[in-house]
């Protein structure tokens, strides 16, 4: 496939994320309501990616945010800079030191065992992302001066706000004028569209960002929930599409969105909380690969699972431009993210290129 991408020595960043980041506060094996102490992570959806491309791909990366001028802003800024992303175009917003004018978001997460799911509870309204507008950022200055290969966002970050729906469109209209490719991960949450809309707002933004997307992601909810898809071919008993019922999603994907290059999708049927069968499909070029089946596959912390396949999915398509190899990144880098705690991934590209290749769980000295 031919993805046109900006060559390398001309821009700055291979990629950067626009979206929200928010300190995880995570009860470990615990459960948030008896919790007496939390670790504390950074992690949000479109972010974790760019940290996935850095820290794992070792890709020049950057996140396009905001964050409340105060001391949980610092933190975040510093759990940042530990994943090695670029800080450089985080907007500071003041605040009036008790979050009436803006503030930093909370995610508490508990990551579930056995037959007890996970479970998160945001306290995210009234954020500096949130109330950020496109005159916050200069995207000609981003994306025609510095100079960016791959802009990554999401339907997370389209549903925060009016301001947030105006500011995805902004940067995406702009990246795509000066060559960026965009990918997308529709990420479809009602309670988030809610106060905004709801479902019908969902689709009025999520199509017209369509337009301009090159590789877009998403499961059988996102799709029909966010572009309006009719899809045949669900399986009651595990209330999911079959893979002819994602095959026939793809296929309806590109014939109502031709500019998409690369339509791509996890496949996770859930045992437990701690067991899932996991593997990943795309579309390119008129055909749909599929990765490498992971059955039975235990999990610690399934949060940024999703996050972690677009990063590896991304990678190996601007290093390979072939689907078959970068879906196989992809669902290999979900998978071992999925075996650490936090949202954010702890694995390097030789155990990607490992597991992909079958390697095993022996020991290591």
């Amino acid at each position: 496939m031919d993805l046109n991408l900006r060559p390398e020595k001309e821009c700055a960043f291979d990629a950067v994320s626009l979206g929200e980041v928010m300190l995880r506060l995570d009860p470990g094996e615990g459960r948030i309501r008896t919790a007496r102490s939390f670790r504390a992570w950074e992690g949000g959806g479109e972010y974790n990616v760019a940290r996935g491309l850095r820290r794992c791909f070792g890709m020049k990366t950057a996140v396009i945010t905001a964050l409340a001028e105060n001391e949980v802003g610092l933190l975040l800024e510093d759990l940042v800079l530990q994943g090695g992303v670029d800080t450089s175009l985080i907007k500071w917003m003041k605040t009036d030191g008790i979050g009436r004018t803006c503030r930093n978001g909370l995610n508490f997460t508990e990551r579930g065992f056995g037959i007890r799911g996970a479970v998160g509870c945001s306290d995210r309204a009234n954020t500096a992302i949130s109330k950020a507008t496109p005159k916050d950022f200069d995207f000609d200055h981003i994306f025609g001066e510095l100079g960016v290969r791959w802009l990554h966002t999401g339907g997370i970050y389209g549903a925060l706000s009016e301001q947030s729906c105006e500011t995805v469109l902004a940067a995406i209209k702009t990246a795509k004028k000066y060559g960026t490719v965009v990918s997308y991960d529709l990420n479809y949450r009602p309670s988030m569209w809610s106060a905004i809309g709801g479902q019908e707002k969902a689709r009025e933004v999520n199509r017209e960002i369509a337009g301009y997307v090159d590789v877009m992601i998403g499961n059988e909810e996102d799709f029909t929930a966010c572009l309006g898809f009719e899809i045949e071919g669900n399986d009651s008993q595990l209330k999911t599409l079959s893979l002819e019922g994602y095959k026939e999603m793809m296929h309806q994907a590109v014939r109502s969105y031709p500019n998409f290059k690369a339509v791509a999708t996890t496949l996770r049927e859930v045992k437990t909380a701690t067991v899932n069968d996991w593997s990943a499909i795309c579309w390119a070029d008129g055909e749909i690969f599929q990765s490498r089946k992971y059955q039975g596959l235990e999990i610690m912390d399934r949060v940024g699972g999703g996050d972690s396949f677009a990063s590896g999915l991304i990678y190996g398509l601007i290093t390979t431009q072939d689907a078959r190899t970068a879906v196989n990144y992809g669902a290999a880098h979900g998978a071992l993210a999925m075996t650490t705690p936090g949202d954010t991934t702890m694995a390097v590209r030789k155990e990607v290129e490992a597991v992909m290749n079958g390697g095993g769980a022996r020991v290591k000295r």
